[in-house]
């Protein structure tokens, strides 16, 4: 059964930088489309970016392009978004979650496992 684990969420101050892992058990993810999402209060879930586990560029929306970065260490099977330059805006529950392919998705329902989420709070 796959497991993903978020962490490293917290309150900080618009224009700092959090890093948020996703720790991936259960399963050999080499097939597989890594994504990070997020929900703000009221809102539907929003796609933030997505990795192929194989390699490759990764895939941001037009709203985080430029200031969040996703990486991925295969040998600790853990993903990780780097957010810099945060606004108010960014404020929401981060989600981390996988989906066996071979594309990118920025559909949330296309996804199969789903982390439990973790708060960011970006205050002016």
């Amino acid at each position: 059964q796959v497991q993903l684990v978020e962490s490293g969420g917290g309150l900080v101050q618009a224009g700092g930088s959090l890093r948020l892992s996703c720790a991936a058990t259960g399963r050999t993810f080499s097939n597989y489309a890594l994504a990070w999402f997020r929900q703000a209060p009221g809102k539907e879930r929003e796609f933030v970016g997505a990795i192929l586990w194989s390699g490759g560029t990764a895939d941001y929306s037009d709203s985080v392009k430029g200031r969040f970065t996703i990486s991925r260490d295969n040998a600790k099977d853990t993903l990780y978004l780097q957010m810099n330059s945060l606004k108010p805006e960014d404020t929401a529950v981060y989600y981390c979650a996988v989906v066996r392919t071979y594309y990118y998705r920025r559909t949330s329902s296309e996804y199969d496992f789903w982390g439990q989420g973790t708060q960011v709070t970006v205050f002016a």
